[in-house]
């Protein structure tokens, strides 16, 4: 399966559009997590276990992304786009939206 960002794939043809897909991912962070990235905010410098959890939502909505765009038949998903978005009280939850469009290359 081919994820791309792009609209066409380079070297291949589309031969079906199976429509829009798209996916949700809300991950929670922790009361450690959120402790050590407020004292990062405070010295500076990265925060490396809220980019763990950015890692993993992705990697997770990037997934069911494809998953659903196999369930119609499609061998790759072209212009992706992600969403990133805090929820929550304090935004304590960090949600990941994938949607691209499910196609049939050759």
């Amino acid at each position: 399966m081919i994820l791309t960002t792009t609209p066409l794939i380079e070297n291949h043809s589309i031969t079906y559009y199976h429509g829009v897909v798209s996916s949700e991912t809300i991950i929670g962070a922790n009361i450690v997590r959120d402790f050590f990235a407020g004292i990062r905010d405070i010295v500076g410098g990265r925060t490396a276990s809220y980019e763990e959890v950015l890692k993993e939502a992705k990697g997770l909505a990037l997934k069911e992304l494809e998953e659903k765009a196999q369930a119609l038949g499609a061998n790759a998903v072209i212009g992706i786009d992600l969403d990133y978005e805090s929820l929550g009280s304090g935004n304590s939850m960090l949600m990941v939206c994938a949607s691209g469009t499910a196609v049939t290359i050759d």
